[in-house]
Order: C-alpha cells, then structure tokens, then sequence
C-alpha cells in the first residue's frame, strides 16, 4: 500500500484532556477554563430524569443577552483608539470574522484580553509588512502567517509609533475588510454601546437561537464522579460518556439494530435507562461569561434532591476560528473540531473534558 494512500485511510489525530474536581472548591479551575475559550457557537444541556427546563435555569437561558453583526468593517477601525477606548478598555469586546475559512481565506479575531489576531496569506502578510509568525500548520513552506496586536499595550497609544504603523498597514497599505460577529460584556454598562458605535445600516442586532426537546427511554451510562476511567461492571470512563454524549447530542439511534446501515453504536456498559432526559440546545455567538453564569445555575440544580446523578454542559467552538484556547492557534484539517464538556455531579464534583482536532495544540 503506497504511503498516501495509507495517510487518507487512517483516522485524524485528536486530543482528548480530562480532569476532575469539585466546582465550590476554592482553587477550582473550571470558571478560568470557560473563560479562556472566547468562541463559542453552540452549547447543550443534558438533564436525565427531566422532562421540562428546570426553573432555575429559566431566567438564565432567556437571558442569554444578544450578539451583533456588522457588515463590511474594516479592520482598521478595530484598532481606532474611541473603539479601544469605548470597548476594549472597558469590558471584554469579543469580534470573529464572520463565513471565512480558516484554511483559505484571510480572518481576524478580538480576544477580550485586547489582543487582535490576525491569519493571514503569504501575499498579504507581505502587503501588510507588519511582524508575525509563520502559522504551525501551513508546512514546510509557510503559506500562513499570524499577527498579534496588543490593543492594550502601554506603547500602543495614538501618538506613538507602533499605532501609527499597524494604522497605516490596515488602513493604507493592505485595507482587510470582512463581516464580523461582535459582543461586548460590561457588568455596569455605561455610555456607548456596539448599536449606538456603528451605523444603523451596517450593524444588526441578533439573539442565539434556544430549543427545547425531552428524549424518551434513554440509556445512560453509569459514572462515578471519583473513577475517571470507570470501574469494570461498575461505571463507565471518561472517554467512553464523551463518546455515547457525542451520539445523543447528534441524535444517533442507540438501539444497534441488525438492520441499521447508519450506526451500530450502542450505550456502553453498564448502563441504566431513564424515562425522560431533557435536552436544551442554544447556538449563535456565545460569550463564555454567559456559560459561566449557566454552568453556576446549573450546579445550583443540585442544591435541592434530584433524582438525576449527574448532567452534562457541552460547549462547541467555532471551527474556523483563528485560536481555540487563550492565544493557542487553531486550524481546521478535517473538521475543525475545538469543545469541552462539563459532566456535574449531585455533590457537585465535576469532569471537564476538552477536545481538539490535528491542526491544534494541546487544551491547557
């Protein structure tokens, strides 16, 4: 078998990081994981032994607040100081390209630590003459480059030099315009918003789409919140609940019919099936300081008896996103694949399951 041949046969490296703890212990992790995530387009909630949306968790998922996107904006205004000034410096300001390919097309993003990373093409990192790294996956010969601004930095002020040449470079130079998906958090809002900043024609207002549906006579694994790898005919592992949560959450038949030509998959053992399961699903552009809030109701789920042992909190990035965690580059390959998922526990011991696809580096 010649050696291409094998490289299309064999399965895609993926990264599968699992760790546990307890989400009211004070070094908890699990809030500074969300966190450093910033794309997020789609998360669900798996609730067993529940048919409709908890009432603690109503006001949160009517509150998932709004996201905006503004067409044709040119990158230069992003680095304009009212724009720093408005939004950067004054809560976290989150910006994506919006329908650009990560392995084709030039994209930007806006962190909301105030960096702006641009993945750009060979010919336009030369255009733009600005400093930055080949990209870790365009190959021997970088087709890619990567540019990080610090909007923040002490130096990067109006009068200074460095603001004046990524200003010229984006604006004179190289003018990169796309669409992009923005939101901004503020805990005390105060004076300009993102509607009120941009013209009325080129900014519009959105709001994640929610659905609701209970499955009937789901089979569940068995975990115990200490047994990460599972116990033999006792409970399930860490990989294999990622594995059966993935089939449900894509609505894949579990019964393994004889006759079925899609999926022979089947719940893992042991196993214990429920009447009813709720399962909630929200996507569009989701700050992670909004899956904070619902990963805290959520817990708060358990403060009275249930008769659920545990739920599940399953957050999808964006697959064309310049970075997956922090600043940690991310690329597509074959599926472009950057998520984690929280199971939590009645005692509110929690596993935290983060995945990647080939084309990233390891979750932190």
């Amino acid at each position: 078998m010649s050696a291409p041949l094998r490289r299309v046969q064999q399965a895609p490296r993926h990264l599968l990081v699992c760790e546990k703890g307890h989400a009211r212990h004070p070094r908890s992790r699990h809030a500074a994981h969300v966190r450093d995530h910033a794309y997020n387009c789609r998360v669900s909630i798996l609730i067993p032994e529940c048919g409709i949306l908890p009432e603690v968790l109503k006001s949160t998922v009517a509150d998932f607040g709004v996201y905006y996107l503004v067409k044709n904006l040119s990158v230069h205004e992003l680095v304009a100081h009212e724009f720093i000034d408005s939004f950067v410096k004054k809560g976290s300001c989150y910006a994506l390209t919006y329908n650009t390919k990560i392995d084709q097309d030039n994209t930007a993003a806006l962190l909301p630590t105030g960096k702006l990373i641009l993945s750009v093409d060979k010919d336009t990192y030369e255009e733009l003459g600005l400093q930055g790294r080949p990209s870790r996956y365009s190959g021997k010969k970088a087709m890619r480059y990567i540019i990080t601004i610090d909007l923040t930095d002490s130096d990067f002020h109006p009068d200074g030099k460095k603001h004046k040449r990524v200003l010229w470079a984006l604006k004179e130079k190289k003018p990169l315009e796309f669409d992009f998906l923005m939101a901004w958090y503020n805990t005390g809002a105060e004076g300009s918003t993102l509607m009120s900043y941009f013209p009325k024609n080129q900014i519009r207002a959105l709001k994640p789409k929610i659905t609701f549906s209970t499955l009937r006579d789901l089979q569940c694994p068995a975990l115990q919140s200490n047994e990460l790898e599972g116990k033999p005919e006792e409970s399930c592992s860490t990989e294999e609940l990622f594995e059966w949560l993935g089939a449900v959450l894509n609505q894949v038949n579990l019964d393994n019919k004889s006759s079925s030509f899609i999926s022979t998959y089947c719940c893992p053992q042991p196993n214990t099936t429920v009447d009813q399961a709720f399962l909630c699903t929200i996507t569009g552009f989701i700050i992670p300081d909004k899956i904070i809030q619902l990963l805290e109701q959520l817990c708060s789920y358990f403060s009275e008896p249930k008769l659920a042992h545990w739920l599940t909190l399953t957050v999808h990035g964006f697959a064309d996103s310049p970075v997956s965690w922090r600043e940690n580059e991310h690329g597509f390959h074959k599926g472009g694949e950057n998520l984690y998922n929280f199971v939590v526990f009645r005692n509110l011991d929690y596993w935290l399951q983060m995945a990647v696809g080939t084309n990233d580096d390891c979750p932190p």
